[in-house]
């Protein structure tokens, strides 16, 4: 492994031990953003559990992460110039930690992002609406570049996280797309750049489509639709009638003991 700063003419290539502190620093640097991306899920998942157990809906479908390797770290400093140093890599480097949340519709990223937003210790760096405003290609997505606060066994480290927020249907286009760029080293022919757009389009179509329908269905039951099939037989209402009717039974049994 070799540093930025040793690619410069004339000076001597570093010691081994120089090498060994470096990837030291680079790796524990590595686990506080591991830690950003735990501190982000916990987020998530506990909006989740609340809107399934008290809302009875469910706005976020999946939610991943990725953590960029320490070949990818070292990969983007030579490419980009990057000096090879914790700090610069802090200050310099974006992406290192990523959460991506697929949700069920349009209205649902939004609504996630700003309850997201709104927590006090989380802090919102960057957004860049690729929904309102799509790429050329057709890649629609929201990206949130968020500050989280992770507290280690000797300080408080700021890290940065990403957090791209979409639809199934835009999930879906964006890892085709993916799939398709890498296989072509990026110079993708001209006739799948075109496929690849009308599929974005239709995609939104479908998201578009499906969000009306399930307006509808709601705007007719009055409620939102379940996330999923209770087990329970009693609802949570007739499980405290029953409580209550049960404790009732047993003191009319305990008060018949007493004057018998």
């Amino acid at each position: 492994m070799s540093t930025h700063a040793d690619s410069a003419p004339g000076r001597p290539a570093p010691e081994a031990a120089e090498i060994r502190a470096l990837v030291g620093q680079l790796r524990r640097l590595a686990l506080t953003y591991k830690f950003g991306i735990d501190e982000v899920m916990t987020k998530i998942g506990i909006l989740r559990d609340e809107f399934r157990h008290m809302q009875n809906y469910n706005p976020v479908e999946h939610v991943g992460s990725r953590l960029k390797s320490l070949e990818s770290i070292v990969a983007k400093c030579r490419r980009k110039g990057i000096p090879l140093t914790p700090e610069a890599v802090r200050e310099r480097m974006f992406d290192i930690a990523g959460v991506r949340v697929t949700c069920s519709f349009v209205s649902d990223i939004y609504r996630v992002r700003d309850m997201l937003v709104g927590q006090s210790d989380l802090t919102l760096l960057e957004e860049r609406d690729y929904i309102a405003h799509p790429k050329a290609n057709g890649y629609k997505s929201l990206h949130l570049i968020v500050q989280v606060p992770v507290y280690l066994s000797d300080r408080v480290e700021d890290v940065i996280v990403e957090i791209q927020l979409r639809t199934i249907a835009m999930d879906f286009w964006a890892s085709l797309e993916h799939k398709i760029y890498y296989k072509y080293s990026r110079d993708v022919p001209r006739h799948l750049t075109d496929s690849l757009k009308l599929a974005a389009d239709v995609a939104a179509s479908l998201d578009s489509s499906m969000e009306r329908i399930h307006d509808e269905v709601k705007a007719i039951s009055g409620e939102e639709q379940p996330v999923e099939q209770r087990d329970d037989l009693l609802s949570p209402e007739e499980m405290l009638r029953s409580f209550w009717t049960s404790a009732d039974a047993a003191d009319e049994v305990v008060r018949a003991r007493r004057e018998f």
